[in-house]
């Protein structure tokens, strides 16, 4: 069963379907992300306007989500800076 999953991985575009697939999400959730200009970088293509997307684009946002994420990229971690002093007030 994995074998006939291997050209959609494979293919340099992607429909909304595979897209999803290949991404781990729903449909829906792709449509509302290209709805609200959320989500990955989208197109569409040929005469019927199909929304497509290239497969090298998916695979950069995806990283690009990864590195905004604190608890992927630890230099993001507010755990991992040192403790700020706070300002004293002073007396007028």
């Amino acid at each position: 069963m994995r074998n006939q999953f291997k050209p959609i991985v494979e293919a340099a575009f992607m429909n909304v379907q595979t897209a999803a697939m290949y991404m781990g999400i729903s449909v829906n959730t792709l449509y509302v992300w290209r709805h609200r200009r959320q989500g990955p970088p989208s197109f569409r293509m040929g005469p019927g306007g199909r929304v497509m997307y290239r497969r090298d684009l998916l695979d950069a946002w995806l990283s690009e989500q990864q590195q905004a994420d604190s608890r992927t990229n630890q230099t993001l971690n507010p755990l991992n800076k040192a403790p700020q002093q706070r300002e004293r007030r002073r007396a007028a």
